[in-house]
């Protein structure tokens, strides 16, 4: 059994700039810039051939490379209990459309569907406890957050192993979306 995940990656320097919001709230656990990611549809524990099947899936996924933006601050939760702290996401269309692909595929392989509608983001931060009164300062201070456009040409399965140190992520697959016509034509990408 592998606990997997679709995800595309980002680029290290956009890692970097968000590892550097961490620290000054209470009861925090800040992801790793070397895990921070987009999940696209988490998977769960798949057996050899359920995680076999998906791979297949994946492959036959043809979606063009596009831009996205990473912008803004937020928190998933409630008041009472904040659960994590979020960048989001400035999603065009073919980034969604790439998720219901993903998605469509997990349902392929027998995986129920995902109840929660989809919100792109990356979580930065998870909450053990109340953050303190600092967050409402953190969000405001870091809220205008952008990371300027990022071109997005792959999407990859990853594994996760959880250790009480936090997880360890290791990419099982890697898939390439479509290179924008001029790219092909040019040679680039």
């Amino acid at each position: 059994m592998m606990r997997l995940f679709v995800a595309l990656p980002l680029p290290e320097e956009l890692r970097e700039r968000m590892g550097g919001f961490a620290g000054g709230l209470d009861n925090t656990r800040w992801v790793e810039p070397r895990n921070m990611h987009l999940t696209l549809r988490f998977l769960g524990e798949l057996d050899g051939h359920q995680g076999r099947d998906m791979a297949a899936e994946l492959s036959g996924i043809d979606v063009p490379a596009f831009d996205m933006e990473l912008k803004g601050l937020g928190t998933f939760g409630s008041a009472k209990k904040v659960q994590a702290l979020w960048v989001g996401v400035e999603g065009p269309e073919p980034l969604y459309r790439l998720q219901t692909k993903i998605e469509q595929a997990a349902q392929r392989i027998g995986l129920a569907g995902e109840r929660r509608k989809f919100k792109p983001h990356v979580t930065i931060a998870r909450f053990k406890g109340p953050p303190g009164r600092k967050l409402g300062d953190f969000l405001q201070a870091y809220g205008l957050f952008s990371s300027g456009p990022i071109y997005v040409d792959r999407f990859q399965l990853v594994s996760s192993q959880l250790t009480p140190k936090g997880p360890i992520y290791r990419v099982e697959a890697e898939y390439p979306l479509t290179p924008r016509p001029s790219e092909a034509e040019q040679g680039v990408g």
